[in-house]
């Protein structure tokens, strides 16, 4: 089994963390070594759910944090094991993961280490299955199993969120929308009707859209409806019956679920619409004091979050959560993801001038 050193620099770290690969359901290797690792320090208990890891602090402060990170990644393609390049003059670990998002975790496992006294009880959280649905989410589990571990005033997601503060997130909803057609042979195809021609009205639909921009709470969030899946047909030489168009919807964190669902249904008025997933946003949360002194501590202007992250389970337990990580987030699931080494250092310091209180 591979062994961590949580002594290294959390630039080794990171290395080390993206050279055990983790694909979603694979998680398990690096799950036992993080393991191993965070059991050997005295001041931290743990616990562990399948490939979740919980380690706590047990300081009897007024106050207590969650800080969490997912281990898994998207599937490797060609992009392990890292190394260091340096692109317009600037230096950057390379590779799975190194973005999405393990350059937050190593930072985490390195402080979590480190800090034995720190000014706020920790709840450490690194969890497995953030990658793929819902339903499978370490997080989800756990909080099934243990919701006693997420008690905390505040929380701190580590998605790549470029070095800055990211607050809250979009909510997300899928949808299939169907165009129904009568089977017949293409060579008499007046006999049948055309299910993926009829799905031009959706297409048109989609693209002539114009999304929200939409301000909660000072944060300006944008919104976007898009086709991500078209599916149709039957064989050359037949006429489809069947089309389906899969489309996401990622809404401001103002909106419901519902209301989304809703939505989504407007705009696509006359046809066959089904909502197969769907997931809450999470406001800003930026007025809670914790957060309000975090922001101060790392000298951070928060910005919105435009992707769903695990934020909005914590907003929805009441927990003002916040995206605070190393790594663009327009890299994440790039084959050319990269971190850049500054923004390791940079986060690790930001969280420990914060946690260390001094």
């Amino acid at each position: 089994m591979p062994v961590l050193d949580l002594t290294s620099s959390a630039v080794e770290l990171t290395r080390a963390v993206c050279d055990i690969p983790s694909v979603s359901g694979d998680e398990s290797v690096l799950a036992d070594a993080i393991d191993q690792a965070v059991r050997a320090l005295p001041h931290l208990s743990v616990h562990r759910d399948g490939d979740t890891i919980v380690a706590r602090t047990e300081l009897g402060r007024a106050q207590r944090v969650v800080i969490a990170g997912h281990i898994d990644t998207v599937p490797i393609n060609g992009n392990l094991p890292t190394r260091e390049v340096e692109v317009d003059g600037e230096a950057y670990l390379w590779g799975r993961g190194t973005v999405d998002m393990k350059a937050g975790l190593a930072v985490q496992l390195k402080l979590a280490a480190e800090l034995a006294d720190p000014r706020v009880d920790i709840t450490w959280m690194w969890y497995d299955h953030e990658e793929v649905t819902a339903d499978l989410n370490g997080l989800n589990r756990l909080a099934a199993h243990r919701p006693d571990l997420f008690a905390a005033d505040f929380a701190i997601l580590g998605e790549p969120s470029d070095g800055a503060v990211e607050g809250g997130c979009n909510g997300t909803l899928r949808a299939v929308v169907r165009t129904h057609g009568v089977r017949a042979h293409s060579a008499r195809a007046w006999i049948g009707e055309n299910a993926i021609h009829a799905a031009a009205p959706v297409l048109a639909r989609l693209a002539e859209y114009r999304p929200r921009e939409v301000a909660v709470e000072g944060l300006v969030y944008r919104e976007g409806l898009n086709a991500v899946r078209i599916t149709g047909g039957v064989a050359g030489n037949v006429i489809p019956d069947l089309c389906e168009v899969e489309v996401n919807y990622r809404f401001a964190p103002s909106r419901t679920v519902e209301k989304a669902a809703a939505h989504v249904r407007t705009v696509f008025e006359g046809f066959d619409v089904e909502v197969t997933d769907a997931a809450a946003g999470a406001r800003p949360g930026l007025d809670a004091p914790l957060a309000q002194e975090f922001l101060a501590a790392v000298g951070a202007t928060p910005s919105p979050k435009y992707g769903w992250t695990d934020v909005a389970r914590f907003s929805a337990l009441g927990i003002p959560a916040v995206n605070y990580g190393p790594g663009d987030p327009h890299l994440a699931h790039h084959d050319q993801e990269r971190v850049p080494l500054r923004q390791i250092d940079a986060v690790e310091q930001g969280l420990r001038t914060w946690l260390a209180g001094r």
